[in-house]
């Protein structure tokens, strides 16, 4: 098993353990707090985990292919899933690559990001950005002719 899947279930698995406990042993009033939260863990534990992987391609076939928006991103980062929910249906329009699966993935985001390996690095029209806004990789996705700027 891969370091990446691993990782995975391990994240997925302390979620859902999260969600069972406090089910099982809230004493809160509130019903968000003993009944939604625990839901809401479970779920995080379900999106986190192996069974809802989106496709990932190497590095090598990210820099063959002509996409436009080409997302490095690793399981269980908590801002890759913000971003992948953010895009909705557009996430599919984009090229995704997992740096724990493929170590050419992974130098390439170190040499963009002063040695570090931080995602989502989003490739826009060939020009790296670290953890970007939503809003820019949307609109990009949906073809805005114009550049994203920043205020």
């Amino acid at each position: 098993m891969s370091r990446s899947r691993r990782s995975q279930w391990i994240n997925a698995a302390l979620f859902a353990a999260a969600g069972i406990l406090l089910l099982l042993f809230s004493r809160a009033e509130s019903f968000a707090e003993s009944v939604l939260f625990p839901i809401l863990l479970l779920g995080v534990a379900v999106a986190s985990s192996p069974v809802l992987k989106r496709r990932s391609v190497s590095h090598a076939a990210a820099l063959e292919s002509d996409a436009d928006v080409v997302v490095y991103h690793r399981p269980g980062c908590t801002y890759c899933i913000r971003l992948k929910a953010s895009l909705g249906g557009r996430a599919h329009g984009a090229t995704w690559v997992d740096i724990w699966e493929d170590e050419a993935a992974a130098v390439y985001v170190r040499s963009v990001n002063e040695g570090d390996e931080t995602v989502p690095t989003v490739v826009i029209d060939g020009v790296a950005h670290t953890n970007p806004p939503p809003s820019m990789v949307k609109a990009r996705l949906a073809g805005a002719s114009r550049p994203f700027r920043r205020r």
